[in-house]
């Protein structure tokens, strides 16, 4: 039995449930290893087994992906599939997953197992996954070193006179060629005024020469995403452009001195923020620092002003300090760093001088 798995029949055993029916495709990958779009687990105690339902269409890839698991293939409703097995394992009380089950299902669930009570709960997957294993991190500094060398990639290409759709697709076809599966979001590239845009998605405006531009992107390689941001420079900085760049590298390097295990996720926060505010751009810097990566592009935890989660090592967050002036432009900076015992690990290796 996995890790992560041992942890949520841990958690399942606390609460004297007999099972919890999972519906989110990510924890269903996460605690099975299953890709397929379709799935339901239903996680239980021994000598019940673990069941993952899906249908006809997955049945070999079920069967070649994933193990200590009864596959079952749905052939009549997905309540009635259900409810068979209530009856076969004799279970009683079941977790259903508060932000997936909704009440039409929940309806429904009543209707054809009445005999069975249904507590709604949060799925502890949320919170099993903010901290990675061994394995995981593998996978996402693999994610991570795809997204490094297609920033070096890309600052061969810059020149002004190209639209940021342009730069948007060279950096996500290159990613491609590199391994990753998919981007990891919208791809952000956002030039001279526009840098004032923290989710400043691509359009086709053309770079011009005395602009910062802001480039945001991911990749996805084995189902685990990669973050970074890098703003250069088109050209040579003007006085202010340098003073933004330093304050907003200066914020960064800031929390890795600092961040520890142990701190609160709103603490590593303040960090940052208090070089910005005290420069007098509290107005300029609206987002919180960073956020946990791992099978999603945000996860748990948060840094910000009220995410009160105590840091531990094994946590992947990105620090991503920016200031944002309208009219003007903006700046931000983005790595994914690893908590350890001690501090934190930078993952992301691009260099982080103004780039011209």
């Amino acid at each position: 039995m996995n890790n992560n798995l041992f942890r949520f029949k841990s958690w399942l055993q606390e609460r004297e449930l007999d099972a919890f029916l999972i519906s989110n495709p990510v924890h269903c990958f996460y605690l099975s290893g299953f890709t397929g779009t379709k799935c339901w687990l239903l996680i239980t105690l021994a000598p019940v087994p673990n069941i993952l339902i899906t249908d006809f269409r997955y049945r070999e890839q079920a069967q070649e992906q994933v193990q200590g698991y009864e596959v079952v293939i749905q052939e009549e409703s997905i309540f009635q599939t259900l409810s068979q097995l209530f009856k076969q394992y004799n279970l009683k009380t079941v977790g259903l997953d508060q932000d997936n089950i909704t009440l039409a299902v929940y309806a429904k669930l009543k209707e054809e197992a009445p005999n069975v009570n249904f507590c709604s709960l949060q799925d502890p997957c949320g919170e099993i996954r903010r901290v990675k294993t061994p394995d995981e991190l593998i996978l996402l500094k693999k994610a991570v070193e795809i997204a490094d060398k297609a920033f070096l990639h890309i600052l061969e290409y810059l020149q002004p006179g190209l639209t940021e759709r342009e730069i948007a697709l060279e950096l996500e076809f290159f990613m491609r060629r590199l391994g990753g599966s998919k981007n990891a979001f919208d791809t952000i590239v956002a030039s001279g005024n526009r840098a004032a845009l923290p989710h400043g998605v691509a359009t086709n405006k053309i770079l011009q020469t005395g602009e910062f531009v802001v480039m945001d992107f991911g990749t996805v390689y084995q189902g685990y995403y990669s973050d970074m941001t890098r703003t250069i420079i088109l050209g040579e900085p003007d006085l202010r452009q340098q003073e933004i760049y330093q304050l907003v590298l200066q914020a960064q390097t800031e929390v890795y001195r600092n961040i520890q295990p142990g701190m609160r996720a709103s603490e590593a926060d303040a960090l940052a923020r208090r070089i910005i505010e005290e420069a007098g751009y509290s107005e300029n810097f609206g987002h919180g620092l960073g956020h946990g990566v791992g099978l999603e592009i945000h996860e748990e935890p948060r840094l910000s002003p009220r995410d009160e989660t105590i840091l531990e090592p094994g946590m992947i967050v990105t620090v991503e300090p920016g200031i944002y002036i309208p009219s003007w432009g903006g700046v931000r900076i983005e790595d994914m760093v690893v908590i350890t015992s001690d501090g934190c690990e930078i993952l992301t290796k691009s260099p982080k001088m103004l780039r011209v």
